[in-house]
């Protein structure tokens, strides 16, 4: 099977600026990817060429094997950061026009439209002016519109924003749902722990470059640095402080960093040997903000970890 989308030495300049520098990605079938940066990283230039409001100046993006063109945008559902519902309109009024921009009956789209607004606890609201619905109401309609003709790929922008927990637990369990069902999603966000929660797979941006891609997992166990968690019992070893590096030491846990020349198992038997009373060991990997941080700090210092 081939990725659902593959870029390949995909440039794009305005002016002076680079927004996207011979950028290559292949998004796995099976994997929801998160397309990461900090502001004005690139992101957006490559999700606008994707869905092809934009081309690229050179490269070439493939959809499911075949070169992008005018077609797969009705295969495509876009929520782009920036919401775009028309305020004047009514909920139905507003989804029926959406849907049938993307090629959907009229029948169809209304079942589906009420079908998806009744997902939301919204059925009520389909005669109501976008205008009259609080935010997060907005928030879940345009969501609504962006997944109902059943898009082969779902490109999310800061899709929980403006959300109470509740709503976004109700969306990140449709999204889920999707993804289950076959849909390809790509998840543009800053909040790593989102990333974390939802993505499998990874694409790092940063000033039109890409800088890292791969498997979350296989990422922070690239970037792990010998830092170890210690669940224990009772007193330490009095030079404990003296052999290692230490921080966040609670009555009941520490957290070791090791050098290069240091090894975990050494760690251990020292402490057995002092009858340290151990009731939990791990490795800390860093987390995805940490590895987010200390990548894009690479070229843009004062992101640096204070």
């Amino acid at each position: 099977m081939p990725p659902l989308i593959n870029l390949e030495s995909v440039r794009k300049v305005y002016g002076e600026k680079v927004a996207a520098n011979d950028v290559s990605f292949a998004m796995p079938p099976d994997a929801i990817l998160g397309l990461l940066g900090p502001n004005g990283a690139g992101k957006t230039t490559l999700i606008r060429m994707i869905t092809t409001i934009t081309a690229p100046d050179s490269g070439q993006i493939y959809f499911r094997g075949e070169p992008l063109s005018g077609y797969h945008p009705t295969q495509i559902g876009y929520l782009p950061e920036e919401r775009g519902l028309y305020k004047k309109m009514y909920v139905g009024e507003q989804l029926l026009y959406l849907a049938r921009l993307k090629g959907m009956e009229k029948n169809d789209a209304e079942t589906k439209a009420r079908e998806w607004l009744a997902k939301f606890e919204l059925e009520d609201q389909w005669d109501k002016k976008v205008e009259e619905l609080s935010k997060g109401m907005q928030q879940q309609v345009q969501f609504i519109a962006t997944v109902l003709h059943s898009p082969r790929l779902l490109i999310l922008d800061e899709p929980f924003s403006g959300l109470d927990p509740v709503n976004t637990t109700r969306m990140r369990k449709e999204i889920l749902r999707l993804h289950e069902a076959g849909t390809g999603i790509i998840f543009s966000t800053h909040r790593m722990e989102q990333v974390e929660e939802l993505c499998e797979y990874i694409v790092l941006i940063n000033h039109g470059n890409k800088i890292l891609e791969g498997k979350v997992s296989e990422i922070r166990r690239q970037f792990q640095d010998n830092r170890f968690r210690l669940e224990y019992d009772g007193p330490l070893p009095p030079d404990l402080l003296e052999r290692y590096a230490t921080t966040d030491a609670t009555p009941s846990t520490i957290d070791l960093q090791l050098r290069e020349d240091q090894r975990a198992n050494d760690l251990l038997r020292y402490l057995l040997d002092h009858d340290v009373h151990i009731i939990g060991f791990r490795e800390l990997l860093p987390s995805l903000n940490e590895v987010f941080i200390k990548q894009v700090a690479q070229v843009q210092p004062d992101l640096s970890p204070t």
